[in-house]
C-alpha cells in the first residue's frame, strides 16, 4: 500500500510514483515505502547509515525485470536501484538513498543440483550454509567460506567476490562461479560464462547491449594488456570489483563473469547463478599454535605455509580474551586451556584436510615435531600448541573464529572496534612488517584494537575501537584510513581484499591510477544514468564523483544527538553493529524465531534495534525524558489518571493518525521475548529488556489491549481461582468463551488447570523460619523448588514428579512459598508492576536462601528470570541465587550413580534406554552448559541423552495463545518441532525442559511429551 503523505518533496514524490508504477503493472514481490523498512535498510555492519525512499522485495526474476524495464523509463531516469543480500557488508556496499532491492526474502531457492558434474543452480538469495546444507547429503560444498556464512547470500559473495578461510587453496567466489543470470538496467538478460573463441565472435557481433558490453571488455584487454599486469599486483587477493587482469581465464577464454563478480551491483542484478562444487574433504584436523607476541604469528605465518596446510588463520589476544566470555567458549576450552610460560598474544590455526587418517597424521606429526623442536630450542615465539582432531572440533573452533567478527563489537565503553580499515591485503612475505607500521598508526592515535584473519593469504582484519558519536574520533578515522591506504600501496598491497569497495571506493583511482578511466568505460557501457548503486567501484564519466568517505552519513552522526541519558537508559539496544548473526538461515537455530517465522528484517533483534535507535533519535528531537515517563505511574496495572488520554490518541491511531511508535509497536509486539539474542547476540542486543521499556512508554500515549491486562494479571488470578478449578475449566471450555476471548480479547487456547493437589501428593511447603533450625546434616539434604504459575496451575504433575524423584535420591524436598515471578509483567513493559513483584518474591527467595538452603526452579524460562531480568532491575545482593534443575542435579551425580546401582539393571529390571532431548530456545541460549548437564544427569543414572538440535517451538510463554501471533507460533513448530516429534515420539523417546515447548507440542501434535524429570522418575522406578 503506498501511503498518502502531505508536504512529501519532490525526490519523495519521484519514488513514491516509481513504487506505484511497479504495483499497477504487476510486481508480485513486496513495495515497502514505510519508514520502519527503510530505517532498518539504512545500515549493514559499516559505520555509515544511508537512509532509503524504499525496500522493494521481488519475488523472482519477472520482478527484477519489470523494476529494471521501469527505471529506463524517461520519466523514471533519476531512480536509483541497489541490490542487497544478507546486509553484512562492512563498507556500505549495499546502501543507499534510493531503492534498496533485497532478494533474499523470495528468491532463495535452490534450483537444480546436478551431483555427477558437480554443480548446483541457485537464485542469487540462496544463503552460503543454507547451500552447503542442501549438497552436504551428495558429499559435495560450495568452497569459498566466510565469518557470516550463515547468513551471506551467494548474490552478496558474488556481488563482493567474497572469500576467507582457505582461500589459497579453494580461491575466491569468482573461482567456483560457472555461469551467471545478470538482469541489465534496460530489463535484459545476460547469461554469461567462459567462451570459447568462437563462442566470444558470435556475441560480440550482437548489435545490443550484451554485443557492446563484450566488444568493449575485450577492447580494454587487448590495449591495456600490459598496463593491467603492471598494476594489478599478484595477489591471492586480487582486484574485487571490474577485475581486469582476469577478463580472460587461465584457459584464455573471456570471461564476463571476472567482470560482474565483485561488481557490488553497479552494473546489473544478478539473479541466478550456475557454481562449481568440490567433494567434501573426508578428514579434517586443526592445530592451534600459541605464541608470545602477536607479531611473531604473523611471521612464522610464511613457515607454516611451507608445511603446506590447507589454511592459516590468526587472531590477537584482545580477539581470545573476548571469545572467553561469549557462550561459544566452553565447546573450545580444552584446546586452549593448558598452561603457557608466558601468556598468550596471538594465535595460528593451522587446518589439515585429506582423505585419509593415514596422510593426514603424517602432516600433524610433521608440522608438531617442527613446533616442539623449534619450543625447545627457543628459535621462535612458538610456546604451545593443540590439536583437534576431526570435523566436529575442528568445526567448532572454526565457529569460534567466525564470531570473532561480532565479538570486537562486544568491547566495554563506547569507544568499540569498528570496521573501516580492516581489509587489506598485502604479499603475505610483507605482512608481519605491514602490520608493525599499521599499529605504529593506531598506537600514534592511542587506540585499542583487534586483529584476526588470513596470514596465509597476507589479509589481516583491524578493527580499531572508535566512538564515532564523537567528532574528534570521526575525524580521527579519516586520517587513519589515509594513512592506511598510503601505506598499503607501499606494500604492493590492495585495501579491499575480500569484503568489497563500497564507499571506499573512492580510493579506487588512487589504487586503478591510469587504468581507472577503463573502469568507467565500463561502467558507463552498462549503466550510463549510474542508476545501479551509484558511487561505488566507477562512475561512468567524470562529470559524477565516487562516494567520500568522509562525505557519507555516519551512524554516529545520527546517534550523538541521542542525549547521553536516554542512550545509557537503552544500552541493551543502541550498540547493535549490524553484524546480522541474527539473520541466521538455519531454522535449527533458536536464533531469532520473530525473523525465521515472519522473514521481515524488522522482526529481527538488529531491526528492532535499528527502530529503537531511531524512535528515541525522534524523541530527543522532541525533548521528550524517557527517565521521567519511565517512573510514572503510567506503568502499573491500576493506573487510570491517563486513560482518558490514552483512549484519545488510541481513537486518532485507529483513524490513521501517523506515529512512528506505530510502526515499532508492530515489530516489538511480534517478538517472542524468548531471549535468544541475549544470549547468542555478540554484541549482546537484549530485546525483551528495550521492549519492554518502549512498551512501557508507548502505554503513557496509546491505551493497552485488554490482553495485556489479562496477561500480566495471570500469576495473580491463578490461585484465587485454583480452589474452583473445575469451575474455571468448565467456564473456559464453553464454545461461546472460546468465542468471546479471540475476538474480543485476541486470546486463543487458554490452558486449564490440572486440578491436581500437591497437598494430596503430600508436597510440604517451605517456611524459612523452619529451615534456619535444621542441623547442618539436615540441610544438607534438603531442598527447595522454586513455583512458576505455568507448572504449578497448568502442568501439576511435573512438579509432583520432581519432588517424588528428589525424595528417591534421599532429599526432603520442599516447595518455596507461591508468588508470582513477574516474567510476564516484564514481558508486556508492566515495569513497575514487575519490579514491585520481583522484590516480594527475591526477599522470600533470599530468606530461604539465607537459611542455607539450596534453591532450584522448573521452567528454564521463568528461573532464568533470576539471572536475566531480576539483575537489571534490582539490587544485585537482592537476588536470589536459583538453579536449573540439571545445574543443582550435577552436583549430585555420584548420588545419582550409586542411586541407580542399588537397582536391578537387566531386562526384566530397570534396562539402560535412549532419550532425545528438546529444550527450551531460552535455556539453549542463555544457559550455554545446560544441555551437557542434562546428559551428565542421564548418564548417571545409566541412560543416555541425545540433544536435539532445534529453533524455537513458537509458543514462548503466552506468544503463541494471542490471536495475532497464532499462524507464526504454529509456522515455528513446523519449521523446526514438528518432524522431531512425528519421528521420535512413538518410541517414547522424546523429553522436553519446557512448560510452553510440551504445551506447544500437545496443542499442534495432540502429544504428551514428559520433562525429562519424569523420564527419569518413570525409568528408574
Amino acid at each position: 500500500m503506498i501511503p498518502q503523505l502531505n508536504n512529501i518533496s519532490p525526490v519523495q514524490s519521484l519514488y513514491l510514483n516509481f513504487i506505484d508504477h511497479l504495483s499497477k503493472h504487476g510486481f508480485k514481490g513486496e513495495l515497502c515505502p514505510d519508514y520502519a523498512n527503510r530505517t532498518v535498510l539504512a545500515t549493514d555492519n559499516s559505520i555509515y547509515q544511508i537512509l532509503p525512499q524504499g525496500v522493494l522485495y521481488p519475488k523472482g526474476i519477472n520482478d527484477v525485470i519489470l523494476l529494471c524495464h521501469t527505471a529506463d523509463l524517461k520519466q523514471f531516469h533519476e531512480i536509483v536501484l541497489s541490490p542487497r543480500g544478507g546486509g553484512t557488508g562492512t563498507n556500505g556496499q549495499s546502501l543507499t538513498d534510493g531503492l534498496i532491492v533485497d532478494v533474499s526474502k523470495h528468491m532463495n531457492e535452490i534450483l537444480e543440483i546436478n551431483v555427477q558434474e558437480r554443480w548446483v543452480r541457485v537464485q542469487s538469495g540462496v544463503v552460503k550454509d543454507q547451500l552447503n546444507a542442501a549438497i552436504k547429503p551428495h558429499g559435495l560444498f560450495f568452497a569459498p567460506d566466510l565469518s557470516t556464512s550463515n547468513r551471506a547470500t551467494i548474490g552478496g559473495m558474488i556481488n563482493t567476490d567474497a572469500s576467507g578461510q582457505g582461500s589459497c587453496v579453494y580461491g575466491k567466489t569468482r573461482d567456483h562461479v560457472l555461469e551467471l543470470q545478470t538482469v541489465l538496467l534496460d530489463g535484459s538478460v545476460v547469461q554469461s560464462k567462459a567462451l570459447s573463441d568462437d563462442e566470444f565472435t558470435a556475441i560480440s557481433q550482437h548489435q545490443d547491449k550484451t554485443g557492446l558490453i563484450h566488444r568493449l571488455i575485450d577492447s580494454i584487454d587487448k590495449e591495456h594488456h600490459e598496463k593491467i599486469n603492471e598494476v594489478f599486483p599478484p595477489l591471492n587477493r586480487c582486484l574485487t570489483g571490474y577485475d581486469l587482469a582476469h577478463i580472460r581465464d587461465e584457459t584464455n577464454r573471456f570471461n564476463l563473469n571476472n567482470i560482474l563478480c565483485g561488481s557490488e551491483g553497479t552494473l546489473g542484478f544478478i539473479s541466478e547463478a550456475k557454481l562449481n562444487l568440490l567433494p567434501i574433504p573426508k578428514h579434517s584436523a586443526l592445530v592451534v599454535v600459541k605464541y608470545g607476541d602477536f607479531n611473531a604469528s604473523l611471521r612464522d605465518a610464511t613457515e607454516l605455509m611451507k608445511a603446506n596446510p590447507t589454511s592459516v588463520e590468526t587472531i590477537d589476544s584482545t580477539v581470545l580474551n573476548l571469545a572467553m566470555n561469549d557462550f561459544i567458549w566452553h565447546q573450545v576450552k580444552e584446546f586452549f586451556d593448558d598452561e603457557t610460560p608466558v601468556p598468550v598474544q596471538g594465535i595460528n590455526f593451522v587446518e589439515y584436510v585429506g582423505d585419509t587418517i593415514e596422510d593426514l597424521q603424517k602432516q600433524i606429526d610433521a608440522l608438531t615435531k617442527n613446533i616442539e623442536q623449534s619450543i625447545k630450542g627457543g628459535r621462535t615465539q612458538r610456546i604451545g600448541y593443540a590439536i583437534a582432531m576431526g570435523s566436529e572440533s575442528v568445526n567448532k573452533i572454526w565457529a569460534m573464529r567466525k564470531r570473532a567478527v561480532g565479538l570486537l563489537g562486544n568491547a566495554k565503553g563506547e569507544a568499540r572496534p569498528v570496521a573501516f580499515v580492516e581489509d587489506t591485503a598485502v604479499p603475505p612475505e610483507n605482512l608481519a612488517d605491514y602490520i608493525i607500521e599499521f599499529r605504529e598508526i593506531l598506537d600514534s592515535y592511542d587506540l585499542k584494537y583487534g586483529m584476526f584473519g588470513h596470514v596465509d593469504a597476507g589479509v589481516l582484519h583491524v578493527r580499531p575501537a572508535l566512538d564515532m558519536k564523537k567528532t574528534e574520533h570521526e575525524e580521527m578515522a579519516w586520517e587513519i584510513s589515509d594513512k592506511v591506504a598510503e601505506l598499503t600501496q607501499k606494500y604492493g598491497g590492495l585495501l579491499w581484499g575480500e569484503h568489497g569497495k563500497g564507499v571506499r571506493s573512492s580510493y579506487s583511482p588512487k589504487f586503478f591510477g591510469e587504468l581507472y578511466p577503463q573502469l568507467q568505460r565500463i561502467k558507463a557501457a552498462f549503466d550510463p544514468r549510474n542508476q545501479c548503486n551509484p558511487g561505488k567501484i566507477a562512475t561512468p564519466d567524470n562529470h559524477v564523483e565516487l562516494l567520500a568517505i568522509d562525505e557519507v552519513p555516519t551512524r554516529g552522526q545520527r546517534n550523538k544527538t541521542i542525549p547521553v541519558q536516554i542512550w545509557n537508559q537503552f544500552n541493551e539496544a543502541v550498540h547493535c553493529n549490524g553484524n546480522g548473526v541474527c539473520f541466521n538461515w538455519n531454522t535449527s537455530d533458536p536464533m531469532c524465531p520473530s525473523w525465521k517465522g515472519t522473514r521481515k528484517r524488522v522482526n529481527s533483534p538488529k531491526g528492532r534495534a535499528s527502530l529503537i535507535n531511531e524512535w528515541l533519535r525522534l524523541l530527543s528531537v522532541k525533548k521528550t525524558d524517557t527517565k521521567v515517563l519511565l517512573d510514572s505511574d503510567s506503568g502499573s496495572l491500576s493506573a487510570l489518571s491517563s486513560l482518558p488520554k490514552q483512549l484519545k490518541n488510541s481513537f486518532k491511531k485507529k483513524h490513521g493518525e501517523y506515529d512512528f511508535s506505530h510502526e515499532v509497536y508492530e515489530s516489538m509486539s511480534a517478538c517472542l521475548a524468548c531471549k535468544a539474542c541475549a544470549g547468542q547476540c555478540p554484541i549482546k542486543v537484549d530485546v525483551p529488556e528495550f521492549r519492554s521499556k518502549f512498551l512501557a512508554l508507548y502505554h503513557t500515549r496509546y491505551a493497552r489491549p485488554i490482553k495485556d491486562y489479562l496477561v500480566a494479571s495471570l500469576e495473580f488470578v491463578l490461585p484465587v481461582f485454583a480452589p474452583i478449578h473445575w469451575a474455571y475449566n468448565t467456564v473456559m471450555g464453553l464454545k461461546p468463551t472460546r468465542w468471546f476471548f479471540e475476538k474480543y480479547i485476541g486470546f486463543v487456547d487458554s490452558p486449564l488447570y490440572t486440578g491436581l493437589s500437591l497437598k494430596r501428593a503430600r508436597v510440604e511447603v517451605a517456611v524459612a523460619n523452619n529451615l534456619k533450625v535444621l542441623s547442618d546434616e539436615k540441610k544438607a539434604k534438603t531442598v527447595v523448588i522454586v513455583q512458576d504459575a505455568f507448572t504449578r496451575f497448568f502442568d501439576t504433575q511435573v512438579v509432583i514428579d520432581l519432588v517424588n524423584y528428589l525424595k528417591s535420591l534421599g532429599f526432603d524436598a520442599q516447595l518455596a512459598p507461591y508468588n508470582p515471578n513477574g516474567k510476564p509483567l516484564h514481558v508486556h513493559g508492566f515495569l513497575k508492576p514487575f519490579k514491585k513483584a520481583a522484590q516480594k518474591n527475591a526477599d522470600e527467595l533470599m530468606a530461604i536462601h539465607n537459611a542455607g538452603i539450596p534453591l532450584v526452579g522448573i521452567d528454564p524460562s521463568m528461573t532464568l528470570t533470576y539471572r536475566g531480568e531480576y539483575q537489571k532491575h534490582l539490587n544485585v545482593e537482592d537476588i536470589p541465587p536459583v538453579l536449573l534443575i540439571q545445574e543443582w542435579l550435577e552436583q549430585h551425580l555420584e548420588l545419582i550413580q550409586h542411586h541407580t546401582k542399588e537397582k536391578p539393571n537387566d531386562s526384566n529390571g530397570y534396562p539402560a534406554r535412549s532419550f532425545k532431548l528438546m529444550t527450551h530456545c531460552t535455556e539453549q541460549t542463555n544457559a550455554a552448559q545446560s544441555s551437557k548437564q542434562w546428559q551428565k544427569v542421564f548418564d548417571a543414572a545409566g541412560h543416555s541423552l541425545e540433544v536435539l538440535s532445534l529453533g524455537c517451538c513458537g509458543m514462548a510463554g503466552t506468544y503463541g495463545h494471542e490471536k495475532r501471533n497464532v499462524e507464526t507460533s504454529k509456522h515455528l513448530y513446523e519449521l523446526s518441532w514438528k518432524s522431531p516429534v512425528q519421528k521420535h515420539f512413538e518410541s517414547g523417546e522424546l523429553v522436553a525442559t519446557g512448560y510452553s515447548c510440551r504445551s506447544q507440542i500437545k496443542r499442534e501434535d495432540q502429544k504428551h511429551v514428559p520433562h525429562p524429570i519424569q523420564a527419569l522418575l518413570k525409568a528408574n522406578s
